[in-house]
């Protein structure tokens, strides 16, 4: 009798050995979260407050710069927490990319999902795409959070399933002229709301009919022009702020904050006379240079 007891307590004591462990490495496991964004309404919203037009061929976005600012107010909100990767919605004739759309396929950690676009440009199935990679994401604890940019009541049912798998959902969205641009019923599921102002959107939207350095006639620069400046203005910043700076730079490549690109972007523009705002491939060369200088350095 006292043999089987001291067996059953030794089979205990085994037991919540092993749960202390599964529970120490879940403690040691970090969140994880993503960020989806509806292009048809971020292109609507932020041309609307920037360009007073939501007709796309009036306007360039930045998606890469406005990408990259959206990772790095994640990475502020959700400190403790990893990102999974950008999922960017869209809607495409046939579902085949545009040069843009393909442009944004090819950054890091952005995943680019197409629905059809109808002869009225409206896009059809996009909200179900988004419903179903959160829905998957949610069911199987690949996120602990969603930032969802967008505003259309279907997102209703996405936020409920994902919120019914433990999943925090949080809406942000681009502040309205007038009035409001996302459904009150969206509002009204999400576990927390944030938008963002002019201020916030600007840097990444220009109207086409603008001057700019094009307007002087100079020639597009190459991609290892475009490098070099990038690396001298690297130089500049390291010299003005320090190593101290750089070590906390470091941790979040190949992202830059979003005023530090900002900054980078205009100071480039100024040395090349030229126009670097929707020439993602230029974009990424003076990211490039600017990190490789860097972590030379470091």
């Amino acid at each position: 009798m006292n043999d089987d007891l001291a067996t059953l307590n030794a089979r205990i004591d085994r037991t919540n050995e092993l749960l202390q462990r599964m529970l120490a490495e879940v403690a040691k496991t970090p969140s994880t979260h993503a960020i989806f964004v509806d292009a048809g309404y971020l292109y609507a919203a932020a041309g609307r407050l920037v360009a007073g037009t939501e007709d796309r061929r009036a306007f360039d976005l930045d998606a890469e710069g406005l990408i990259e600012a959206l990772i790095d107010k994640a990475r502020t909100i959700f400190a403790d927490s990893r990102l999974l990767r950008v999922y960017w919605y869209d809607g495409a004739r046939r579902r085949i990319h545009t040069a843009e759309q393909q442009s944004i396929a090819e950054l890091p950690d952005v995943k680019v999902r197409l629905g059809n676009l109808n002869a009225n440009n409206q896009q059809k199935g996009v909200d179900s795409l988004i419903r179903s990679d959160l829905e998957s994401l949610a069911r199987h604890r690949a996120i602990s959070d969603v930032a969802l940019l967008g505003g259309d009541e279907d997102l209703v049912s996405a936020v409920e399933a994902a919120q019914g798998y433990g999943a925090r959902v949080h809406l942000w969205g681009i502040e309205a002229p007038e009035g409001r641009n996302q459904a009150d019923p969206l509002l009204w599921e999400v576990d927390s709301q944030r938008t963002f102002d002019l201020d916030f959107c600007k840097p990444y939207v220009s109207r086409r009919t603008a001057q700019g350095y094009e307007a002087t006639g100079a020639a597009r620069p190459a991609r290892e022009d475009v490098r070099f400046v990038g690396a001298q203005i690297a130089a500049k910043w390291l010299a003005a702020r320090g190593r101290e700076s750089l070590v906390e730079l470091l941790p979040g490549h190949p992202y830059l904050p979003g005023s530090v690109d900002q900054d980078l972007l205009v100071e480039a523009e100024g040395l090349l006379q030229y126009s670097l705002r929707g020439q993602a491939d230029l974009r990424r060369a003076l990211r490039d240079g600017f990190w490789e200088h860097l972590r030379a350095q470091y």
